[in-house]
Parts: C-alpha cells; structure tokens; sequence
C-alpha cells in the first residue's frame, strides 16, 4: 500500500500511560495474517468516557458502547476492537456478537461485561465472525504490555496508509500527566460527534462527568470539523480512559484541558491527512459570518463540495466554484460583501473579482501540497475552521475495490 504523501514522516515516539496494557493480534476477521485486533485493559477505578455517532443506522457495538457510557468506575475495564467487519446492518446477530465479545473478555480479564467496551470497522453488511476473535483473547491477555499502542494503532486500520498517534505531557503541581492517543480514519469521514475510532488515555485523576464534557465540547471544534468525502460512519466512536495512575486532579485544569484538545486535533488533521487518494491538505478559515454555527455550515459546504475538491486535485483556482458552495450552504451570506483568498492571495472582494487578481501567481500556489483558502462574509462576528482534503481518482479506485 502507498502512504499518502502528506503523512508524518513516521509514528510518533508516545509516552507509556500508567494503568493501561495493549495488545494486538491476527484473528483473520477479514484477511489472513493481518493484525486486525486489539485489546486494551485499563486499571481499577479508571474513568471511561465517549462520544459516538448520531448515524440512524450505527453498529452495534456504539449502540452497546453508547448504553453503558457513564457507568460506575468499578473494577478494571476493557477496550476490544477489530477491523475488517464493522459488525454494522447485522441485526440481532450484531448485538449478540457484542454481546459474546464482551462476555469472553470479562471471563478472561475476570472483569465486569459493563465495564468491556467493543468497536468494529470494516465491511458493513457482512456477519461478524465474532468467534475468531474470541479465540484469541486468551493471547492478547499474557501479551499485555504498557509499550504496545503502536501495535493496537496499526491492528484498528483499515484503508489506512499509516497509523495515527499522538500525545502531550503536562506538568500539575511539580507531578507530570500523560495523555496519548490513537485513531483510525481514511474514507467515510464527516464525524457526526466525534470520529471514525479514537482512543485516549491519560494517567490524570479526572471524574467521568468532567471528562465527558471536555470531550463533548472539544469534539465540536475538532474531530467534527473535518471531512474526507462528506459521509458519516456506521461506527464512528471516540472512547477515553483516565486512570487515575499519576495521582493529579486534573478537573478544571485548563492546562490538562488544552494538551486533551491538541491531541485530538492532531489526530483529527491526521485523518485528513490520511484521506484515501488525498494529494491536498486544505484549511479553510471562515470569517464574517453571522455565527459561529453560520461559519462552520459553510466551511463544511466548501470542504464537502465534489467541484472544489477535484479542483484542488487539478490545482485550478476555481473560486467561482467556492462562491457557489457558499451560496448553497444556508447560511446567512451576501454577494456583495463576499471575499474569497487562496493563502494571501486575494482572488475576489466586496462580490466581484479582485482588481489585482493575477492567474499565475494563484495558479503557482495551488501547486502547493498544503493550501488555506479564506472566506469573509463580511456580516458579522461569527468564525470556523474546517480542515479536508482534495478528491482524486484514486479514491474510486479504492472505494470501487474495497470489499474485493
């Protein structure tokens, strides 16, 4: 498999998290020998926390995940996912899936079935050989290691080019906290709530009502402002586990709270990063609007619309194409008042194009790999900033061949 050009030069270098051990495996879910499932114990006492998709059609496992979020923090918990079979449009068969993934890890962990929490990304569509993961928990359990998450961020991937990590250290009161995180994303991504799947730990002390609040607000301003190709996953879930192991508090910390941010929004921009036949990486910053809500609806019409994506991948300048994305996104807009930039180039102003407007310095920056384009509607306070990428033949072809 190709990496996107526009990954990180290599996996990052993250911090052990007290209280938590990964694992990872082949159970051949979909494909022989490939790591395709993952296992993450956490310790006694730790806090679990989640968003998940709004889908009206979303898998099972969210559906069972979504049920037992907010749960007493009693006892150890477990995180198990796999890929290749997103256990998704399975019917009572999906549920009783979860049901017996979740019960075989809490005999082999001798752990609650409460405190299991299951995610599947894949096929949708397609029975869930829930046994073959079953069978293999017994190995995943003696090969718990604190070291692991690079292997449990490579085991969730699926049309993925390169596993997703990030993390952030703080120091509280002369104690140092960890956080670290993983994610999995490529196509089908416009989060409804927070994204594909993501896991994140900490080792900071921190009560499920706190973190659920932190990670309902700061889902808002990251993993749902991106887009790939405007479509909302079946199984889209962010679960975060503190445990507690550093001993500091960190409710109301707003150091803690803005280190959680920034790696939630690197893993976010990773994704996008990561968009399946992504060639572009594109930024774009809505000012002017009427609204916070009014700027962000039309950043996502721009990020979404097919005609300015295969434009960037064309590297043409086409603003007219952004104009009509602005006009089409229901947001309060007006001709007249309407500026559109590619960088620091100006390209049109006040509803006309702008006087200085130079075709070969706009086209020479559109060759860039990263752009930013900027939108000002010019009628109020209101600002977003969505992140995409560009749309290119290659994502048919993966798109065309992804359950061959």
């Amino acid at each position: 498999m190709t990496v996107s050009p526009l990954a990180p030069a290599s996996f990052p270098s993250l911090p052990e998290i007290g209280g938590v051990r990964f694992a990872a495996m082949a159970a051949g879910v979909r494909y022989a020998s490939r790591t395709d499932v993952m296992l993450a114990e956490l310790a006694e006492g730790s806090t679990v926390a989640g968003t998940f998709t709004r889908s009206s059609t979303r898998s099972a496992a969210v559906l069972d995940c979504q049920a037992k979020n907010g749960g007493p923090a009693k006892g150890r918990a477990a995180i198990v996912v796999n890929s290749g079979n997103s256990n998704a449009f399975t019917g009572k068969a999906g549920a009783a899936s979860v049901a017996a993934i979740c019960e075989a890890t809490a005999k082999v962990l001798d752990i609650d079935p409460a405190r299991v929490f299951t995610s599947s990304t894949g096929v949708i569509g397609e029975p869930m050989p829930h046994d073959r993961i079953i069978a293999k928990l017994p190995d995943l359990r003696h090969a718990l290691d604190g070291t692991a998450i690079a292997a449990a961020a490579r085991a969730i991937m699926t049309t993925d080019t390169f596993p997703k990590g990030s993390a952030a250290e703080i120091n509280v009161g002369g104690k140092t906290v960890r956080i670290a995180g993983i994610a999995k994303g490529s196509g089908m991504i416009a989060p409804d709530m927070a994204t594909m799947l993501v896991y994140i730990f900490t080792d900071a002390k921190i009560g499920h009502t706190a973190l659920q609040g932190l990670l309902s607000a700061m889902t808002d301003r990251t993993f749902n402002c991106i887009t790939v190709d405007s479509d909302t996953s079946t199984s889209d879930t962010l679960i975060m586990g503190a445990t507690g192991a550093s001993g500091v508090d960190v409710e109301g910390n707003a150091d803690f709270a803005a280190a959680l941010e920034g790696v939630m929004l690197d893993l976010a921009l990773q994704v996008v990063r990561d968009g399946e036949g992504a060639t572009k990486f594109v930024e774009i910053q809505v000012t002017g609007a009427k609204s916070d809500a009014d700027a962000k609806r039309v950043g996502l019409s721009v990020a979404n619309s097919p005609l300015v994506k295969t434009a960037i991948a064309g590297q043409d300048a086409n603003w007219g194409r952004i104009v009509a994305a602005v006009g089409k996104s229901g947001a309060e807009a007006d001709r007249d008042r309407l500026s559109i930039r590619f960088g620091d180039i100006t390209v049109a102003r006040d509803g006309f194009r702008d006087p200085d407007y130079s075709e070969d310095e706009t086209s020479a920056y559109m060759k860039r790999q990263e752009l930013v384009i900027g939108i000002d509607l010019g009628i109020g306070g209101g600002t977003s900033t969505v992140w995409t990428c560009d749309l290119t033949h290659r994502y048919i072809d993966i798109n065309a061949d992804y359950r061959s």
